[in-house]
């Protein structure tokens, strides 16, 4: 007689998991696939891979620990989320570097096979922790992954590290049955990712099968759970990560403007994968120069820019302090060119794969002489696609660098992403010299914007020169005059000001006026949504801004500010935004909550914050 274990399927209106195990266990493969299947299914989500710095860190140790968490949910979701109900943990020193991360009562999927003595030991437990009883908060599934694994590839004649790589698909499995998933959806994924590979397609395949399966089986997982569709506009979408819609705006816009993309750059942790996407897309017409080093990427884009290409150059903190000599080219020169940098934790080389918003006063203030250019921040995955678009627009238009800050939160992580039609996104307009132009002269400028002409070389009847050297204004002859240099200056600051003619007001999320402004800026936005969101249905008198234009600031700045009593400056690192805005809009008392910890802001922590400036 079969015995058939009764089902009990839990509806849930968002969900929180997070993968974790050694680095080579394939956590970031296991969390992408889910998402990508969560993605198909209509779930809204977010995402945030949190992997080790090291190479190849001690195996089993909590140096080496490498996670994926995804939030998936049938609202809007705007962060990876907090604290999580599924924690999928393949070795000891996962479980005892996240557990901290799993709420009261969570779903643990552990893997028993791997809690030997020895990984035990060297994870930091003196005991056991599946048998000394540390683990009764939560409902516990202790599964022997890696052995049935093994087990169910014995018939395939696969090698026994091949079988243990494939642990991962078999828990992967597992974790389709316990949220109700078909199975279609990540078994093309898989033959497609290793399309090349037959043999490794048929293993992860089968550890797939072979884990939702076992899961089935198991008295332990009779309660599974239902996340729903959430509503969202019709259109195309797909998951994407903010390095892959960085690079995808760029192309976006380089279509638009008519000028041929050219992207100069070095690999860094975390913008890498922006050069390697741009790689992808050669039949689009795009140039890739992976450089020896940082200078030579950006300096091979100023030099395209001189040539009429739209030039981008990518990077990181540290890399962005080498090109600070060349963005000062850049800026006497005034050319157009797009500079992303991803932060990352610093100082120095830091923490290379954690998050932070460390670089805002290098950006805005990290070259010699006075050297003004623009500033942007993307705020979410998806709508890096947008802001770097927009850096391109900006950068051709009006003449000048654009620096734009994302960081490795956004780089890295995904979330849905609607993809647009280009032809309805906002037209650029280079400022094109026409040939033969007899009133062409290097540096003069239209009277509204102060931007000067682009005059690519060979264009007939325009030859002209530009460099690192003062120049005269109009003319361009290399000027010691220091009136002439004070007047360059002064045109050169005030050409960036103008800007704010350009770009959209400061948008309040709530009322206009009230005793709370939270205000963020770049990646935090998710966050701090969040928060304000669930304050506000409490009836909290609480609002929100979030600054995507940082130099120059939004024309409304001040009047925005003006309409609350109090002011709280939210950022992943010391102060830099709050002092800013102390230097230019001293006027206002702000409070500030900085957090430097290579981790994103929590929506709890926020919460107890916010209350207690309310209550005070």
């Amino acid at each position: 007689m079969v015995m058939v274990k009764e089902h009990d399927v839990r509806e849930l209106e968002d969900v929180v998991i997070k993968f974790v195990g050694d680095s080579g266990d394939g956590m970031q493969l296991t969390g992408t696939l889910f998402s990508e299947v969560a993605a198909h299914s209509g779930n809204d989500l977010a995402t945030f891979p949190d992997f080790p710095a090291e190479i190849r860190a001690p195996h089993n140790t909590i140096a080496g620990v490498s996670g994926f968490q995804m939030h998936i949910g049938k609202r809007k979701i705007y962060t990876p989320g907090d604290m999580c109900d599924v924690l999928v943990a393949m070795n000891p020193a996962s479980l005892k570097a996240n557990l901290k991360w799993a709420k009261p009562g969570a779903t643990l999927l552990i893997d028993s096979s791997a809690f030997e003595e020895k990984a035990i030991g060297k994870a930091g437990y003196s005991d056991n922790p599946l048998e000394d009883g540390s683990l009764d908060d939560y409902h516990v599934i202790k599964a022997p992954v890696t052995e049935r694994t093994r087990e169910s590839l014995d018939d395939l004649g696969v090698d026994k590290r091949l079988a243990e790589r494939t642990k991962n698909m078999f828990v992967l499995g597992m974790i389709f049955y316990l949220f109700g998933r078909e199975m279609e959806k990540p078994l093309a994924l898989i033959k497609k990712k290793f399309r090349d590979k037959p043999k490794v397609v048929l293993a992860n395949q089968t550890a797939l099968k072979a884990g939702y399966n076992f899961a089935e089986a198991m008295e332990e997982t009779k309660v599974t759970f239902k996340v729903d569709p959430a509503p969202m506009d019709k259109g195309l979408y797909r998951n994407i990560t903010g390095n892959v819609a960085t690079a995808w705006g760029l192309l976006a816009a380089a279509e638009r403007s008519g000028r041929p993309l050219f992207l100069g750059s070095y690999p860094i942790t975390p913008a890498t994968e922006i050069l390697m996407e741009l790689a992808n897309h050669k039949s689009l017409g795009v140039k890739v120069f992976q450089a020896e080093d940082e200078i030579a990427g950006i300096c091979s884009a100023i030099g395209a820019s001189f040539s009429g290409s739209m030039g981008v150059t990518t990077t990181s903190g540290p890399g962005l302090s080498l090109k600070s000599e060349a963005l000062g080219l850049a800026v006497i020169t005034e050319l157009p060119l797009v500079v992303v940098n991803v932060q990352r934790a610093g100082p120095s080389t830091g923490m290379p794969t954690k998050s932070e918003q460390s670089d805002l006063m290098q950006a805005l203030f990290g070259r010699n002489g006075e050297c003004p250019l623009m500033v942007m921040a993307a705020s979410s995955s998806a709508n890096c696609f947008h802001y770097a678009y927009l850096a391109s627009k900006y950068a051709m238009e009006h003449m000048t660098p654009v620096i734009l800050l994302t960081d490795g939160y956004l780089g890295f992580g995904s979330e849905l992403f609607k993809i647009p039609d280009v032809n309805e996104l906002p037209p650029i307009n280079p400022p094109m010299a026409d040939p033969n132009d007899p009133k062409f002269k290097p540096y003069r400028r239209d009277e509204k914007t102060l931007v000067r002409k682009w005059a690519a070389p060979g264009s007939e009847g325009l030859r002209h020169r530009v460099g690192g050297l003062e120049k005269t204004n109009i003319d361009g002859n290399v000027s010691t005059d220091p009136l002439n240099h004070q007047l360059m200056v002064n045109i050169r600051e005030e050409k960036i000001g103008r800007i704010a003619d350009y770009i959209p007001l400061l948008e309040v999320h709530g009322d206009p006026e009230g005793d709370l402004l939270v205000v963020g800026w770049g990646g935090t936005e998710g966050a701090l949504a969040s928060t304000v969101g669930r304050m506000q249905k409490k009836g909290h008198k609480i609002s929100h801004v979030q600054f995507n234009f940082i130099k120059p600031l939004p024309k409304n700045t001040r009047e925005v500010l003006s309409g609350f009593k109090k002011i709280v400056v939210c950022e992943l690192n010391g102060g830099q935004f709050v002092n800013y805005l102390r230097m230019l809009l001293p006027e206002f008392k702000y409070q500030q909550f900085n957090k430097v910890q290579g981790l994103p802001f929590h929506v709890q922590e926020l919460t107890d914050r916010f209350t207690k400036l309310l209550e005070e």
